[in-house]
């Protein structure tokens, strides 16, 4: 095994989950990488990740951000910033394709500051959806 020469360089073999993520530029910036750990958006290995949790080569990384899900394999840990195609180089994106124009244009929406939905709007939704209790 290859001892480290003082006073080089070696490469990192883990880094925080928040700082990764921002180096790679999942996210614009680390504070809200770090916030998006807290609320429960980033997923390590399966299990809810806090900001200073270590990732690995390897590891998968699930990130829920936007209404978007990404799921990547860690392939290489960098701490600082790089540009994208270096961050591209640092892992693999298994993340599922995003829907086309047609779903998204047909899915129902609210009017933003429409409030709640009513009981009879609540029921359309669960009847639309699958989730009617008989």
């Amino acid at each position: 095994m290859a001892q480290a020469v003082p006073g080089t360089k070696t490469a990192a073999t883990q880094a925080r989950v928040d700082s990764w993520t921002w180096a790679v530029r999942l996210f614009k910036t680390r504070s809200a990488a770090a916030e998006a750990c807290r609320g429960g958006h980033v997923r390590v290995n399966g299990a809810a990740a806090k900001p200073a949790q270590p990732v690995r080569p390897g590891d998968e990384v699930r990130i829920r951000a936007g209404g978007i899900e990404r799921i990547v394999i860690v392939e290489r840990i960098v701490t600082k910033r790089v540009g994208p195609p270096i961050a591209a180089q640092c892992f693999i994106d298994h993340s599922p394709p995003p829907p086309s124009r047609e779903i998204l244009a047909t899915m129902p929406r609210r009017d933003r500051g429409s409030g709640r939905p009513t009981k009879r709007e609540r029921r359309e939704t669960d009847r639309l959806l699958g989730r009617e209790d008989d």
